[in-house]
């Protein structure tokens, strides 16, 4: 009977250690499965971390001012900034947050003219004709004081007579103005570009240029031909004030935006300008400085890449020629400020306009092939 009993407690005994062994087994095993859950849980979680980080930086990357840095009194040319903005970052930013890039002109959307008189048809007009007007035979128009069927035809009918005096006057030149911010008005262009029959114009690097600007902001954008605001004195109901605002100098050109061109008809429009021009008793480049930055506030906006004769064009280096918009020349004494460069002889070439030009486009058929 005794060793019956002890028998049963020998196999109950190894019963239990053997169920221990198993549940032992059981819980290592729900451990080992358990770690590997956490360890693929974790480690997911920091994948799904790190890749927010990247998102994050992603967004600081496009978000960066210097992209999108947007100052109208900017005294040069953004596109000169060393950090050229990727058309593609522009795309992928959020519209809620981004600065819209401004819509990129084509020459389609700028209306060119040209100040000239009958005094300097022959003169002047023939290079102009001949280069730069070229690349823009359609977006340029040339107003006189005097009709001449000559130019009529060679510029296409862009010929304008303005009926205005052809003196230099202050009251002439203003007259030349007013139609021509008339003439543009009357157009769908989105810039107004005014040059005088002394500049030779870059096309191309000029519709580059307004690319970078919205027309339907308000865009001043030219260069002083003074170190500091001119200052004018104004009598108004027998008290005389004192009145300081810049202009951009019309002899290296300027352009404006449509947006401020239409803010301006009150001033401007129907013969407006010679009235303005009148009342301050200032030429046409000063009265537009004075509506623009005194009557309506709009700041000028400096870009050095325009010229007039009043600065020394030996000062453009060779390197800088292709980004610069206008060009200028005058004769002090016995010696042309025109640009350095070479191309064609002085005596075919005195003003440097077809040098330039051979050296900015060499495909024409007049230009010297280079070897």
């Amino acid at each position: 009977m005794c060793g019956t009993v002890k028998l049963v407690n020998v196999e109950v005994e190894n019963n239990a250690k053997m169920n221990f062994k198993h549940r032992k087994c059981l819980q290592t095993l729900c451990c080992a499965v358990l770690l590997a859950y956490s360890t693929l849980l974790l480690y997911q979680i920091i994948g799904d971390g790190n890749a927010d980080v990247q998102n994050k930086i992603s967004v600081n990357e496009q978000m960066d001012p210097k992209l999108y840095y947007h100052d109208r009194n900017l005294a040069e040319d953004r596109s000169q900034v060393d950090y050229e903005r990727p058309q593609e970052v522009v795309t992928e930013i959020p519209t809620a947050t981004a600065t819209a890039k401004p819509p990129s002109a084509t020459l389609q959307d700028i209306f060119i003219s040209v100040k000239t008189t009958k005094t300097y048809h022959n003169k002047r007009l023939p290079i102009i004709l001949k280069t730069w007007f070229q690349l823009a035979r359609k977006q340029t128009w040339f107003f006189t004081d005097t009709d001449d069927m000559e130019f009529q035809t060679k510029t296409n009918g862009h010929m304008i007579n303005t009926n205005c005096s052809s003196s230099h006057s202050r009251k002439a030149l203003c007259c030349k103005m007013s139609v021509e911010f008339d003439t543009f008005l009357k157009t769908d262009k989105k810039w107004f570009c005014h040059f005088d029959d002394d500049n030779y114009v870059n096309v191309p690097r000029l519709v580059r240029f307004l690319g970078d600007y919205n027309p339907r902001d308000e865009w001043y954008l030219g260069k002083p031909s003074i170190q500091a605001p001119l200052e004018i004195v104004k009598k108004e109901k027998k008290v005389v004030r004192k009145i300081k605002f810049w202009f951009a100098t019309g002899g290296a050109g300027f352009c404006l935006s449509r947006a401020l061109a239409v803010k301006m008809k009150p001033f401007a429009s129907e013969g407006r300008f010679i009235s303005t021009g009148e009342r301050i008793r200032l030429p046409d480049d000063v009265t537009m400085g004075y509506i623009i930055e005194h009557l309506l506030k709009q700041p000028l906006t400096v870009i050095d890449q325009f010229h007039s004769h009043l600065e020394p064009m030996k000062f453009i280096r060779r390197d800088m020629i292709e980004d610069q918009i206008s060009f200028s020349y005058a004769k002090s004494k016995d010696e042309w400020n025109v640009v350095r460069i070479d191309g064609f002889s002085e005596s075919e070439d005195q003003y440097r306009f077809l040098s330039l030009h051979c050296f900015l486009f060499p495909y024409f058929s007049f230009c010297p092939r280079r070897r």
